[in-house]
């Protein structure tokens, strides 16, 4: 690898693989453009459109989580370019009940899957409240539309107020329904990180959370431990796949659409290159390969309606997946 450019807001992991697949003279530019340390004005009225938001922690081990918030739309709000408040506490059983903390690094996504408009930052969270908390923004960036299934999400008050005493469960490895859920998702959130030697957040560095789509069964369940993800064609930054090259564990979310269950999953990654596991997904250009550490069930939480959905046209680019 060429040493790093002092200018490039991507860290090594993500230079990295850019390099590898012969992007990274294409993306450099392309990166300095549309990464800001802002939110431009569009992205803050995005987010203050949204019923729920998308997080990525970490706990006092390094695991990295995905979390979900939700609210009444208008509970995010940007009163600067820099800032973004959440008016929202975390949901029973999510990991996002420790994790959260003021000087702790956060990455956010904001999606609306049926426009299928979504939008990423990084930062650091400040002000925790039994009210909330605020964001300050170090990274803003937009991603594109590809593989999101177009379901419109409503915030439910009545859901809301059923569902104040989940049940939560503790879970070494998937069992029968996990692995169920799992089989039929068209729709995975994940986490992952990556930070400096002195663990400050700066550009690309710290945590990321990022959206996953195919057809359902694109995430394949090999056993109680191991999970295959392939990885499409997309915008070439390699921002999840970057972070885990170098720091290889990432937080799976499930969402169940229907009961409103949330599966949280710890997980250590491989990507794998080629071979038959890459293979095995018409249209993959990668995969990764999870290995199940530990995971948490949190039933019937959810306090979201939800449309049916329209898988995302790009995904007849993937063609038929071999057993």
């Amino acid at each position: 690898m060429t040493a790093p450019d002092e200018s490039s807001p991507f860290h090594p992991g993500e230079l990295a693989i850019q390099e590898r697949v012969g992007v990274a003279e294409r993306v450099a530019p392309l990166g300095r453009q549309f990464l800001r340390n802002h939110m431009p004005d569009q992205h803050r009225e995005f987010f203050a459109q949204l019923p729920f938001l998308v997080l990525g922690t970490q706990d006092e081990s390094g695991q990295p989580w995905a979390s979900i918030v939700c609210a009444p739309s208008g509970f995010a709000r940007s009163p600067d370019p820099r800032r973004l408040e959440i008016r929202a506490r975390p949901l029973t059983g999510d990991p996002l009940d420790v994790t959260l903390r003021d000087g702790a690094p956060v990455g956010l996504l904001g999606i609306e899957p049926h426009t299928r408009r979504r939008n990423r930052l990084n930062g650091v969270v400040r002000e925790c409240t039994n009210e909330g908390f605020a964001i300050d923004v170090v990274q803003s960036f937009g991603n594109c539309p590809k593989y999101i299934q177009a379901r419109r999400a409503s915030f439910d008050p009545a859901l809301a107020a059923a569902r104040r005493r989940p049940v939560v469960e503790a879970l070494a490895t998937l069992d029968e329904s996990a692995l169920a859920l799992i089989a039929a998702a068209d729709t995975l959130y994940l986490a992952s990180a990556f930070f400096e030697a002195d663990g400050a957040v700066r550009g690309t560095r710290g945590i990321d959370v990022s959206h996953r789509g195919g057809k359902p069964g694109f995430v394949r369940v090999v056993d109680e431990r191991t999970l295959l993800l392939p990885d499409f064609f997309g915008n070439n930054l390699f921002n999840t796949l970057g972070n885990l090259l170098l720091a290889p564990r990432a937080g799976l979310l499930f969402v169940d659409f229907v009961n409103g269950d949330l599966l949280y999953v710890a997980v250590t990654a491989e990507i794998l290159w080629e071979g038959p596991e890459v293979e095995a997904y018409r249209g993959a250009l990668r995969a990764v390969r999870f290995t199940v550490e530990r995971a948490r069930r949190v039933r019937e939480v959810l306090p979201l309606t939800w449309g049916e959905a329209e898988r995302s046209p790009f995904l007849e680019q993937t063609g038929d997946w071999a057993g």
